[in-house]
């Protein structure tokens, strides 16, 4: 299942700027002073990591993106097929995770090879809380997206604004990922999820 998609905070015009204040969808507005959990945007490559209890099959953000051969070649050289083996045989899931490193996007500035870090888990039909991507992460041996904090929808974007520094190194983040501390669908079983990036305050 291709990864669905995460909404900017705010509406933009016809050039692209955010239309500050006008929330994107109804929910945002309805939600924007609940608690949501933010994590670190990586600039990088969608990958989905499929595992039907026996093999893996790397996939794109489509299957027919493109992938990098170094960041597959890093892939098939970690120890990630023997912990799925060891730890989770005969049990399907899909791990969603971003390439990042040198010759992806910017990803230079992250790492100097190529390698993935662990966002998301689909398991059957659900997706699984921060804590239990946490665990099966960690039993996988793999780098999870770091949580920055938590908050209201404003102060996440107030933190985007102004711009905060990288868990990666000493430069400002691309931007944060939120999501409700209670995961929650729309009306249409559309996962409610935001985006903000620190240029989108850049006026084009």
């Amino acid at each position: 299942m291709e990864y669905h998609k995460i909404q900017s905070v705010y509406k933009r015009d016809e050039r692209g700027n955010f239309i500050l204040g006008q929330w994107s969808i109804p929910e945002f507005s309805y939600l924007k002073g609940n608690i949501w959990e933010f994590t670190e945007k990586i600039d990088g490559t969608n990958i989905r990591i499929y595992w039907d209890g026996q093999n893996i099959r790397i996939c794109g953000k489509t299957d027919n993106a493109p992938i990098p051969a170094k960041l597959i070649d890093s892939i098939n050289a970690s120890t990630l097929t023997k912990n799925l083996t060891d730890k989770y045989p005969d049990l399907t899931m899909c791990l969603y995770c971003e390439g990042y490193g040198a010759g992806i996007r910017k990803g230079g500035v992250y790492r100097q090879d190529q390698s993935i870090v662990l966002f998301d888990i689909l398991i059957d039909r659900w997706w699984l809380r921060r804590e239990d991507v946490l665990d099966i992460g960690n039993k996988l041996e793999l780098s999870i997206v770091p949580q920055v904090g938590e908050g209201t929808l404003e102060r996440a974007i107030e933190i985007v604004r102004c711009g905060y520094k990288s868990m990666w190194g000493d430069f400002v983040a691309e931007g944060l990922v939120m999501r409700p501390k209670v995961g929650l669908f729309s009306r249409k079983g559309e996962r409610i999820i935001a985006k903000v990036k620190h240029k989108d305050f850049k006026v084009k």
